[in-house]
């Protein structure tokens, strides 16, 4: 390994438990957020008791990290218009960093999958994955909310 990618990562894993005790309250708030939103068909976080393995997530794990991914109730134009009116995340595949991204689903995970493909795996063009974090929580609610509002 070269010696600047060693520095980064023993400077970055100095912050790891703090970033990620961060993204696992906002990724909790958030999903709770989303999920009494009239304008969220359906939201997938493990810790949500609405979510299939609910029971096994509590079991065995301390948080369920920042990412949360959920449907637009609309079709993929309006799941578009949301993403674009977001000012906190930026429109990105990545996860795991300090900056909180966005990625309509279908599009930039799915683009080379057939549509009756993601269908069946359940990835509808209104699906948005938003990974968060380490902003505040109440500035990514706030945003999301007014993104909603403009839909």
């Amino acid at each position: 390994m070269a010696p600047q990618t060693a520095y980064l990562i023993l400077r970055g894993i100095k912050t790891l438990a703090l970033r990620v005790e961060r993204q696992n309250a906002s990724g909790l708030a958030v999903a709770r957020f989303l999920e009494q939103h009239p304008k969220v068909r359906r939201v997938w976080y493990p810790f949500l008791a609405s979510h299939p393995d609910h029971a096994i997530a509590q079991a065995t794990l301390r948080g369920a990290g920042g990412v949360v991914s959920f449907e637009i109730d609309g079709d993929s134009a309006r799941a578009h218009r949301f993403i674009d009116a977001l000012q906190i995340p930026t429109i990105g595949p990545s996860l795991g960093g300090v900056e909180s991204m966005v990625s309509p689903l279908a599009v930039m995970g799915y683009a080379s999958v057939a549509p009756e493909e993601r269908l069946a795996l359940g990835i509808r063009d209104e699906l948005v994955r938003l990974c968060l974090g380490i902003e505040e929580t109440s500035d990514l609610i706030a945003d999301l909310a007014q993104a909603l509002d403009a839909i």
